[in-house]
């Protein structure tokens, strides 16, 4: 089947994008990529059998983005990107990646009556009430986060199929919108054998945190994730823990508060942080630590969703401490491959880093379990299967 997979961004580089469309292909269908390009890239090329199709955006695209469900400009300007995409390239079913552009798809799609799967990444409505530019003049006066969760609403009922990443969004959704159980299908965000099998380790980065108990966070540094209670935990962990480190590897437009939380407190010596890092380095950072971290802030994105730095943790045998966000707690719980705290609680984070910095043995357990969780369970090569039985299925009542 020609698969036409549709993504308002650059690529690459996005893990989920990447790993649905090798499943896919290792299940003998051909996947094409849309995407956009705000720079010189090549405009098709074909990158580890993804044919990738990059059409020409800008900033004020971009901008307008962020208004498609309150104006009708992105909308129109993508539909016609998105038709050329698919008579070019002939494709028989599309893949939307989250609700940004699904407007422009269906629009598009009239024409040609394509099956059409929604992928969800994210609940995006919920998520958008989170940023800091809908928190003020003009962002909270232009965008309407009601107005996106009822075009989400809308797109669940018109497309064929909906993909989510959890089980707790799933009944979140089906609650909602009342679609029938059997439309959505569950295909988690998690990673590759690759990911932990063939990692390069950077003896660099493994030199310079040798002698550190390393507390290690990985991701979008947004104020939502949480890290100010791990910033502060450090107050009182740098007295009980010998050569203690909090890294931090990632970044967000908010890291200036989190630096300067980091320097009120005169924590520089405790706290590094280290920025964005290629992917590929991630395995070196995991690697050299001893706790990973996801403090993350209870919503209703973050209590039905739980990041990929999970699973990448776990499959690195590290033992995991999260908040009490409902997903990720019921993962963790369920896999028994880490401690939770209560979420925004210093005092609970600290208590549970000490029990695991004084208890090693747990550590190794609950490191060993979540290594274990991921091989027999949780490995994207295991949970992919519904993603191309979704296909297959498509490709029977064509």
């Amino acid at each position: 089947m020609r698969i036409g997979m549709i993504l308002d961004k650059t690529f690459p580089p996005d893990p989920r994008v990447e790993n649905e469309a090798s499943a896919l292909i290792k299940a003998d269908h051909k996947v094409f990529l849309f995407c956009l390009k705000y720079n010189d890239e090549e405009g098709s090329e074909v990158q580890n059998k993804i044919h990738i199709k990059r059409y020409t955006s800008n900033k004020l695209e971009f901008k307008l983005s962020a208004l498609a469900y309150d104006f009708p400009f992105y909308t129109n300007l993508m539909e016609k990107k998105i038709i050329h995409f698919l008579l070019e390239n002939k494709i028989e079913a599309i893949h939307i990646h989250d609700i940004r552009i699904a407007g422009a798809v269906f629009k598009a799609n009239k024409q040609f009556d394509l099956p059409v799967v929604l992928d969800l990444h994210d609940n995006m409505p919920e998520v958008m009430k989170l940023y800091p530019h809908l928190q003020k003049f003009p962002g909270k006066q232009l965008i309407s986060p009601k107005k996106w969760k009822e075009k989400e609403e809308e797109f669940i009922k018109r497309a064929t199929k909906v993909i989510t990443v959890s089980e707790e969004f799933i009944d979140e959704v089906k609650k909602r919108t009342k679609i029938d159980k059997n439309k959505i299908i569950l295909v988690p965000n998690t990673v590759r054998r690759s990911f932990y099998k063939e990692a390069k380790i950077d003896k660099k980065i493994s030199d310079r945190y040798k002698n550190n108990f390393v507390i290690l966070y990985l991701g979008d540094t947004g104020l939502r994730r949480g890290l100010q209670t791990a910033i502060e935990s450090v107050v009182d962990l740098k007295f009980k823990i010998n050569n203690l480190k909090l890294v931090i590897v990632g970044n967000n437009t908010t890291d200036i508060i989190l630096k300067k939380q980091v320097k009120n407190l005169g924590l520089e010596d405790f706290v590094d942080f280290e920025g964005w890092q290629d992917v590929s380095l991630f395995p070196s950072y995991i690697q050299t630590s001893n706790i990973c971290i996801s403090p993350l802030h209870r919503n209703i994105q973050h209590d039905v969703a739980y990041a990929n730095k999970l699973f990448q943790y776990m499959s690195f045998s590290k033992p995991v401490l999260v908040s009490d966000a409902t997903a990720q707690m019921n993962l963790i719980n369920r896999s028994n491959s880490g401690l939770v705290h209560r979420e925004k609680n210093v005092h609970d984070f600290t208590k549970k880093v000490l029990e695991l910095y004084n208890n090693p043995e747990l550590g190794n357990e609950l490191g060993i379990n979540g290594k274990d969780f991921i091989e027999k369970e949780f490995v994207w090569e295991r949970v992919s299967g519904n993603l191309i039985k979704i296909y297959s299925d498509l490709e029977k009542n064509e």
